[in-house]
């Protein structure tokens, strides 16, 4: 569902996998998308899970068929992102048969849907106002060609 006020994830919708990603957490949150208590409406993510180890890439595989199969959830909100170049990713194959092509918006309308729902309340988020912008936000991405350059 596409709308401009949907809200952002929280922290606990979420998982931004690495190479050092856990069996644990990943199992966490494939849990709270399979509990009855995902009926309220929240989305549970795996960002970037081509970047999973193999061995917690299968324990993925295993925690989402055998919970998927005692789950009394009929409509759950799981979504894996992966990078789409990734080709040898076991988290691609794995799950390829639910595989969706999603299009991607234009960067003018992910700014100005980031810039509504990032904002700092007035007064309360001095780190923010260095930020010379006409919007505050609580977000703030530094990027840096050399290590421990833009803190």
């Amino acid at each position: 569902r596409h709308t401009k006020t949907e809200p952002l994830p929280t922290y606990d919708e979420v998982l931004v996998c690495t190479p050092d990603t856990t069996e644990e957490e990943v199992e966490l949150i494939v849990r709270r998308a399979l509990s009855s208590d995902s009926q309220n409406q929240k989305i549970y993510c795996l960002l970037g899970a081509e970047k999973l180890a193999y061995k917690v890439s299968k324990q993925l595989e295993s925690h989402f068929f055998r919970l998927l199969q005692s789950s009394t959830v009929p409509d759950y909100r799981f979504i894996i992102f992966c990078n789409a170049k990734a080709h040898n990713s076991y988290v691609i194959t794995a799950f390829s048969t639910y595989k969706v092509t999603i299009p991607c918006c234009s960067k003018t309308e992910i700014q100005a849907y980031l810039s509504t729902h990032l904002k700092v309340p007035c007064g309360t988020a001095p780190v923010a106002q260095a930020f010379e912008e006409p919007y505050q936000q609580n977000v703030k991405f530094i990027f840096s060609n050399q290590a421990g350059m833009g803190r």
